[in-house]
């Protein structure tokens, strides 16, 4: 892997609704120096790099925004790809899946030919099947692939927890894991206010703070995608803000726990599965995968989740998909 330089370059693949979104907090954090946008659209890349050009006066600092095509790539410390077909209204995420692992494996073809060395950062649905076809349609190891994974989810759960016991979500330490999709998982054991325990809070005042509430939070984080493409077509401006959370974590080599769509290798009693969880992250990608203590029932959600993602990849690689 290429030595990250002082001047930090991203590349986005990908002008839609999320990239741009990320594009657009990326400029204000000044997370990074230099911005790529890639995009099949090439006037649309051009349009979209200059429309962010012209806010940078009131950014706070400074960066080279441009569009270009594949071959910009090959100093770029991360390449984050969000292009692909856009989910529809009332389709699960498993449902893009031929669709769009066509489109990734075409780009990971491109942005590998022009020499790239540094970390992939993919946030195109199903986003735990998709980091898997990069990460084996790339050859890089799995430690330099990464998905999204449920950091967006994570971020639900904490906000939705929040709001129900009237607290600041930055205070709220719990988790989504699993597929980002339908078999998903909040393990409530491993979920605390500061340092108490979100079961042992509702265990004591069961008049104000119901058990059966958390099911319903749960139920809320797992179908929020879905309301709000009914509501307003896209989710776009959430998972772009976790796409810098995850940049601003590698860059500046936080060491912060995240749960990021990562491969396992014997973590949980399971192995070959891009899957979320809580992963240690830094400048190298992920440093290690962060074993959570969890109940027998947490591990059986999980190993189903596992189960089902294996399945879904089996029926990509008996199909006509070469990855």
């Amino acid at each position: 892997m290429q030595y990250y330089s002082d001047r930090r370059k991203i590349a986005i693949v990908g002008a839609g609704m999320v990239g741009m979104s990320f594009a657009y907090a990326l400029v204000y954090s000044h997370v990074c120096d230099e911005l790529v946008i890639v995009d099949i659209d090439e006037k649309r890349a051009e349009g979209e790099a200059m429309d962010l050009n012209h806010g940078l006066a009131f950014s706070g600092g400074n960066m080279k925004i441009y569009a270009a095509d594949y071959d910009a790539l090959s100093d770029a410390d991360i390449v984050v790809i969000a292009a692909g077909v856009a989910q529809k209204p009332g389709e699960s995420r498993i449902a893009l899946l031929r669709r769009n692992a066509r489109i990734l494996s075409s780009i990971t073809d491109s942005v590998c030919k022009s020499g790239f060395d540094g970390i992939f950062l993919i946030a195109t649905n199903p986003v735990d099947i998709m980091t898997d076809i990069v990460r084996r349609r790339s050859g890089f190891p799995s430690s330099r692939v990464i998905g999204t994974g449920t950091t967006l989810d994570t971020a639900r759960l904490r906000y939705e927890i929040g709001s129900y016991f009237g607290v600041d979500p930055r205070n709220v330490h719990a988790y989504v894991m699993g597929e980002h999709g339908d078999s998903e998982f909040v393990p409530w054991s491993q979920a605390y206010i500061s340092t108490k325990s979100v079961l042992s809070i509702c265990q004591s005042d069961e008049n104000q703070f119901c058990l059966s509430d958390l099911n319903e939070i749960e139920k809320n984080v797992r179908t929020a995608a879905q309301a709000i493409i009914e509501a307003k077509g896209a989710t776009y401006y959430g998972i772009g803000l976790s796409i810098l959370r995850i940049v601003r974590a590698m860059l500046s080599n936080e060491r912060s726990i995240l749960t990021v769509s990562a491969m396992l290798s014997g973590e949980y009693g399971e192995d070959d599965v891009y899957v979320g969880v809580p992963c240690l992250i830094g400048r190298e990608g992920i440093k290690r995968v962060v074993e959570l203590d969890l109940t027998p029932e947490e591990i059986d959600r999980f190993a189903a989740s596992c189960d089902f993602l294996r399945s879904v990849r089996r029926e990509i690689l008996r199909s006509d998909i070469t990855v």
